[in-house]
C-alpha cells in the first residue's frame, strides 16, 4: 500500500475525497447540466469575463513560476540537493520591459499591484519556489500578511522538489508538503480544495506529478454537479494539440520516452506506460464541466491560451521575470447578452 500522507492541520481528517463543505449528501448542491455562457477579452496580462451567472465583480491576481531561491542556514544540509536550482533564477530579466529584475522584488510588485488594485483573491499556482526553503516559505507567508488578501496556493513540482532526493514523485511531494508547505493550505486539503468568492468557486487541484488521483477526480465531479460556476486552478497546463510536452496533464504522449530532464532534475522518470486512466478521465471531465468558466495554469513560463471545446485555458507568464495575471469576471451587461444568446 502507498504511504499516505495525515495533513495533521488540514480540514479534512485523511487524505480521503478532501470534501469539506460540499459532499456527495449536501442538499443544497444542484446537479445543472446547462452550459455557462460567458464571453472572453484579453488585453496583455488583463482578462475579463463576462457572464450573466456572475452576479457581482470578482478580481483575481494570478501568480506562477516566481522561483524564489532564497535560503538560509537551515538549508545548508540540503544544499547538494538545491544547488542546481539556487542558481536558476537570480537575476532575471523583466518580460515586459526587458530590465533586470530579480523572483523577490517580482513577487512583491505582483502582490503591490494586488493591493493597489483591490483583488479579492491571489492565486499562487505553484513554483513560487524553486526548492522547499523554510527561509523563503516563511518570506511568502510574511509578506502574505502584510498584504492582507484572501489567496490560494497549490504546488508546483519544484516547490517540494530537492534534486536528487530518492523516493517517487508523489511520496516526496507529501513529505515536502507535510514538513515545509502545510502552512500555506489555511487548512484546506493540500490536493484538492474549494474557495468560494462572490458566487465562483475556484477549485485548486495539485497535478505537480503530472498526474490525477482517483479521489481528485471525485472532488471534481462534485464541484461540477453543484453547478456554481467554477475555475480549475493548476500548475500543470492541460493537454491541447500541438503544444509541447509541458502541457503534460492528460497528454497522451506524456511517458518515459518523452521525459528529457529526469536526469538534470535527479528525479525517477516518468513511468513507461504513460497517464493513468484517471488522469485521461480527469483531462476529459475538465473540458466536460459546463459550468467551467476556465482553467488557469503556470509552469511553462510563457502566456499562452488554448480553448477546448470552448473552455479557455489560461497560462501565465513566469512571476520570476514580472508576470502575473490581473483577471477580472464580471456581470454581463444586457446590451451585451445578445452576444451569447
Amino acid at each position: 500500500m502507498k504511504r499516505r500522507l495525515f495533513f495533521k492541520n488540514a480540514a479534512t481528517a485523511s487524505i480521503g475525497l478532501g470534501l469539506t463543505k460540499y459532499s456527495a449528501n449536501d442538499k443544497s448542491a444542484r446537479s445543472s447540466e446547462k452550459d455557462i455562457q460567458f464571453c472572453v477579452t484579453v488585453e496583455e496580462n488583463k482578462l475579463q469575463f463576462f457572464s450573466e451567472d456572475v452576479k457581482e465583480a470578482v478580481k483575481i491576481v494570478h501568480i506562477a513560476d516566481t522561483h524564489l531561491f532564497k535560503d538560509d542556514e537551515r538549508g545548508v544540509p540540503y544544499k547538494m540537493y538545491s544547488g542546481r536550482m539556487a542558481k536558476a533564477y537570480n537575476q532575471t530579466k523583466h518580460f515586459k520591459t526587458g530590465e533586470t529584475t530579480n523572483p523577490e522584488l517580482a513577487f512583491e510588485a505582483a502582490l503591490n499591484f494586488a493591493k493597489e488594485s483591490k483583488a479579492d483573491l491571489i492565486t499562487l499556482i505553484g513554483d513560487i519556489f524553486s526548492f522547499p526553503s523554510e527561509a523563503a516559505i516563511e518570506w511568502v507567508a510574511a509578506k502574505l500578511k502584510e498584504v492582507n488578501i484572501p489567496y490560494i496556493y497549490v504546488a508546483g513540482n519544484h516547490d517540494w522538489h530537492y534534486e536528487g532526493i530518492e523516493g517517487t514523485l508523489e511520496d516526496l511531494r507529501d513529505q515536502w508538503i507535510k514538513e515545509r508547505l502545510l502552512p500555506l493550505y489555511q487548512g484546506k486539503h493540500p490536493l484538492m480544495a474549494a474557495y468560494e468568492v462572490k458566487g465562483i468557486r475556484f477549485l485548486a487541484i495539485d497535478n505537480s506529478t503530472y498526474q490525477i488521483n482517483t479521489e481528485q477526480l471525485a472532488f471534481f465531479k462534485e464541484q461540477v454537479s453543484s453547478g456554481v460556476p467554477l475555475v480549475l486552478l493548476v500548475h500543470i497546463p492541460m493537454y491541447a494539440p500541438g503544444k509541447s510536452i509541458s502541457f503534460g496533464c492528460g497528454n497522451p504522449d506524456w511517458g518515459a520516452s518523452s521525459d528529457e530532464n529526469f536526469e538534470i532534475e535527479r528525479r525517477l522518470r516518468w513511468p513507461e506506460t504513460g497517464h493513468s486512466k484517471t488522469t485521461f478521465d480527469f483531462h476529459k471531465a475538465v473540458f466536460s464541466a459546463p459550468n467551467l468558466l476556465g482553467v488557469f495554469s503556470g509552469h511553462i513560463h510563457r502566456f499562452s491560451i488554448e480553448s477546448i471545446k470552448g473552455k479557455p485555458q489560461i497560462v501565465t507568464d513566469d512571476n520570476a521575470s514580472g508576470g502575473y495575471l490581473d483577471v477580472n469576471f464580471l456581470p454581463l451587461a444586457p446590451k451585451d447578452r445578445s452576444l451569447i444568446f
